[in-house]
């Protein structure tokens, strides 16, 4: 059986530049997006709140939140990640690079926690907790489903390489931010590492044939960008 994806939900930015919008004009949410590879159902970012994410779910595959089998995070931006407590059979995957760094962080925020009010130290302390939930990725999630990091967006961002027969697809969060950041060039602003992030896009471009970007719809791949 050939892999295949879903867009479960079309994410935006809370704040596009690239439209002269100076400060956030609507809540973020990442796109959601599920692939089909053999028997596994792995759901990439789940970003909706857990009510919203299970009807748009039903509306697009007729299931439920409880047929999939395994959770990817491109990355562990909060954004990425509001509904992953609505899996809790599933298996919940990140590149071993960001499960890394991410955890770092919040130790020290921790080793902080004096700084940090009763609430704040709550929210890393709940953080702390749920990273133990998370498994580094392996090379391949499934038959035809390839981890393929793509450092920049965040330390360790990563999206999924899928190789149908015929063409790839890359799902790839916040490395291709929206179609038209993809197609001008450009990379999210709130990168933590630009140049490493532009080097992880003009890489993305040269293998895709199509790309679903962390914030927007599918697109085709603009080979005469590179």
């Amino acid at each position: 059986m050939s892999v295949g994806s879903t867009i479960i939900s079309i994410g935006t930015l809370s704040r596009n530049r690239l439209w002269g919008e100076a400060a956030a004009a609507r809540t973020a949410h990442a796109t959601t997006t599920l692939v089909r590879d053999g028997e596994r159902a792995i759901l990439v970012d789940p970003s909706l709140p857990a009510q919203a994410l299970a009807a748009r779910f039903n509306e697009r595959t007729g299931e439920g939140l409880a047929d999939v089998t395994d959770v990817f995070c491109t990355t562990l931006r909060p954004v990425h990640r509001r509904a992953l407590e609505a899996f809790p059979k599933a298996r919940w995957w990140t590149h071993e690079t960001e499960l890394e760094m991410y955890r770092s962080h919040l130790m020290s925020l921790a080793d902080s926690a004096e700084r940090l009010d009763e609430e704040a130290t709550a929210a890393v302390e709940a953080d702390l907790k749920l990273l133990d939930r998370f498994r580094a990725a392996p090379d391949k999630l499934g038959e035809q489903t390839h981890l393929f990091p793509l450092p920049g967006a965040s330390v360790g961002s990563a999206g999924l390489l899928l190789t149908p027969p015929a063409k790839t697809l890359v799902v790839a969060g916040d490395a291709a931010v929206t179609a038209e950041h993809v197609l001008r060039g450009q990379v999210w602003e709130g990168c933590a590492d630009a140049e490493a992030a532009l080097k992880s896009l003009q890489d993305m471009l040269e293998i895709a044939d199509a790309i679903i970007p962390g914030h927007d719809n599918l697109m085709f791949a603009p080979r005469n960008w590179l």
